[in-house]
């Protein structure tokens, strides 16, 4: 397997700056942009998702799914960089956007959440059938912060029935314990900065939810969230049927089902990230031998920053991406050796 190692530039010091000046002001890409192909698909329920396709020069070549964290897309940093790490390695790139994230308000009564595995399930069982269906064989799959978690908790509750989907599984800056990271970043600096930075796009997203569906919620309860943990009372936990947010963040948390996870996985978690406290970690007693903890100091949250100023966010998929096609190649190996 590749090596992991990190550190941060000199002149980036710190879990914050990291954070902040990769996803603001680092590049993200090394080439040109490559167009990315959008494919509307109907869901089970009659709500629908946007899904973002680069191509590679042959429909069989590997297929990296990502899924993206707390209200990002396909314009993200770290999505960008990815998707510029596959082009450079003839690697296909797919995004499907969580409900609501692309862009255009979904139609069903319900968003997206930390938990859902059954949406992550369909999304994954779609994309391995078609890739099959022209001579394709490699699958893996990224997920970043919320993603991470989301793709953890499909693997944790799928055991070894996720090796029929996928060959390989990482999870980058994802809060496994959501309870731990709710209230981290509900806090101090993270309360003024990062969750007014969430909410910011959250409550008029969850506004115009209502406007499509009255009465889903209490507009005066949202109008007054002023962390994630009262949003999630209000709006993510009885939308997605969670009692609270209380029940939401345990029941949705992937930590507890990491001893079942039978694909190989990579945890990636910075112990200077500040949405994650370190403590929260998994260790290994925590995780099956199928998975690896990769808890670098540096990084930030979904940070990675690389080479002189003003850096390049491609640390990230040149670690990540590289580990996923080398434990994909194993799997493979092993399974018909």
């Amino acid at each position: 397997m590749p090596a992991l190692h990190y550190k941060a530039p000199w002149w980036l010091p710190g879990g914050h700056l990291q954070t902040i000046w990769s996803a603001l002001y680092a590049r993200k890409r090394h080439a040109p942009h490559h167009p990315l192909l959008r494919e509307r698909w109907e869901t089970p329920d009659g709500d629908f998702i946007d899904v973002d396709r680069q191509l590679a020069s042959r429909p069989d070549r590997p297929l990296m799914v990502m899924f993206h964290g707390l209200e990002g897309s396909s314009r993200s940093h770290y999505a960008q960089a990815c998707a510029d790490w596959a082009a450079e390695h003839d690697v296909q790139w797919v995004m499907p956007h969580f409900r609501g994230c692309s862009g255009e308000l979904n139609r069903a009564a319900r968003a997206y959440h930390s938990g859902d595995h059954a949406e992550i399930d369909w999304i994954l069982r779609r994309l391995r059938t078609a890739h099959r269906a022209t001579g394709g064989q490699v699958v893996v799959a990224l997920g970043v912060s919320l993603g991470g978690n989301a793709l953890m908790r499909w693997a944790g509750e799928h055991g070894d029935a996720a090796r029929e989907q996928l060959d390989a599984v990482a999870a980058v800056c994802s809060p496994l314990d959501l309870a731990r990271s709710g209230h981290a970043i509900g806090r101090g600096f993270n309360r003024q900065v990062y969750t007014r930075m969430f909410l910011r796009s959250m409550k008029p997203k969850a506004l115009a939810k209502l406007a499509q569906h009255p009465g889903l919620f209490e507009r005066a309860r949202l109008l007054a969230a002023r962390d994630l943990f009262d949003f999630d009372n209000v709006f993510t936990a009885p939308l997605h049927g969670f009692r609270d947010a209380h029940d939401y963040w345990q029941r949705a948390s992937a930590k507890p089902l990491l001893g079942r996870v039978r694909v190989p996985a990579l945890l990636v978690n910075p112990l200077n990230d500040p949405f994650v406290p370190a403590s929260s970690l998994p260790r290994l007693q925590d995780v099956s031998p199928c998975v690896t903890l990769w808890q670098p100091r540096h990084g930030g949250h979904v940070g990675f920053a690389t080479g002189h100023w003003p850096g390049h966010v491609r640390g990230l998929p040149d670690r990540v991406g590289h580990w996923l096609l080398q434990a994909a190649s194993f799997e493979r190996e092993g399974a018909h050796g």
